[in-house]
């Protein structure tokens, strides 16, 4: 029997619905517009997400105790500014695609009434048009006239939970004023600090240190993985010519096996992983390096290995790449639930 009801929109390949369950939900309603990710999550749960969510109307929405939205980040996003701006293009709530899918999830939170939501973006939510995004989305939450919740936000870096550095907005509302609830404190790695204390928060905390050499690498994988001899090349002419402007701009190379150390962190996996894997390059001691299997990124993610992937490479790499980091939003479904 689930302990409380929840609609997963904007999502992906359910990130945040594995999460959700694991902490007692049961998912009611889902919806996701990439007809890709839909596979993925059909082939884990079980049903097909409804498609475009400006396209469902109110009346087929179930009701349910929490709304769950990682809605579009790309609009906020500081790769996503700067290519917009590149391209003379709005950003923000001015793109007029993805800059409007906030209104969506106010459309609902206003017909639904949920007990509590979670809402997941980019770092640069927060500071995206110096500020005045972030205080739009928190005035609509919050106006008494209107939504009326109690919010709560945090940037949460998932180096805390899966070798890989992430900072994410986090958002959680509540209807009643009065529940308690407030993000975990962290003040070093999960990896590295005593785990007392989590245990009563989230069960599934490790007792072993998570790393990429124990629990993310895998063993031989497929030469296809391999970077060819001129994109080796070119990634690190294209380094050394940013380097020489003072840009800063370049690949990511790590040694998992590095002796001396163990806890290293990856780049953060994007959604463009699939086009060189420039962000996260594994050196292998031969002459050019690999990129990870689409195994590696899902691990890299929190996600378990009975996770099915049963879509190309290409778009694996671009559906982890645009998920959540699986433990730490386990974490907070499990404070949530305890929270109603």
């Amino acid at each position: 029997m689930s302990n409380f009801t929840f609609i997963d929109l904007f999502a992906g390949i359910g990130g945040m619905r594995l999460g959700f369950e694991d902490a007692g939900g049961k998912c009611v309603f889902s919806s996701e517009k990439d007809k890709f990710a839909r596979m993925t999550y059909a082939a884990n749960f079980g049903d097909i997400p409804r498609g475009d969510i400006t396209e469902v109307p109110n009346q087929d929405i179930p009701a349910h105790d929490v709304l769950l939205g990682g809605f579009p980040c790309q609009p906020f996003s500081l790769a996503g500014v700067s290519k917009n701006n590149s391209l003379g293009r709005s950003h923000g709530f001015g793109h007029k695609t993805q800059g409007t899918m906030f209104f969506e999830i106010e459309r609902i939170l206003t017909h639904c009434q949920p007990k509590a939501f979670l809402l997941e973006n980019v770092k640069n939510l927060k500071g995206h048009d110096r500020g005045r995004t972030f205080g739009t989305i928190l005035e609509i939450l919050t106006d008494k006239k209107g939504l009326n919740y109690k919010v709560f936000s945090d940037v949460i870096d998932g180096s805390y939970f899966v070798p890989q550095h992430r900072e994410r907005t986090y958002i959680v509302g509540f209807r009643d004023h009065d529940v308690p609830f407030g993000f975990p404190m962290l003040d070093a790695p999960i990896n590295q600090i005593p785990l007392e204390g989590f245990d009563a928060l989230y069960g599934n905390v490790p007792e072993e240190p998570v790393t990429l050499r124990s629990d993310v690498m895998e063993g031989e994988v497929d030469p296809k993985y391999h970077l060819s001899s001129s994109l080796w090349d070119y990634l690190q002419g294209h380094a050394d010519k940013h380097k020489n402007k003072g840009n800063g701009f370049g690949f990511g190379l790590i040694d998992p096996f590095d002796p001396d150390n163990k806890y290293v962190k990856t780049r953060t996996l994007s959604a463009r992983y699939y086009k060189d894997g420039s962000e996260i390059l594994i050196d292998t001691g031969k002459s050019t390096p690999r990129r990870l299997t689409p195994r590696e990124c899902a691990r890299l993610m929190g996600f378990p290995d009975s996770f099915s992937i049963p879509v190309s490479d290409a778009q694996a790499y671009k559906q982890f790449g645009n998920s959540v980091v699986v433990p730490l939003v386990t974490l907070l479904a499990h404070k949530i639930s305890k929270s109603l």
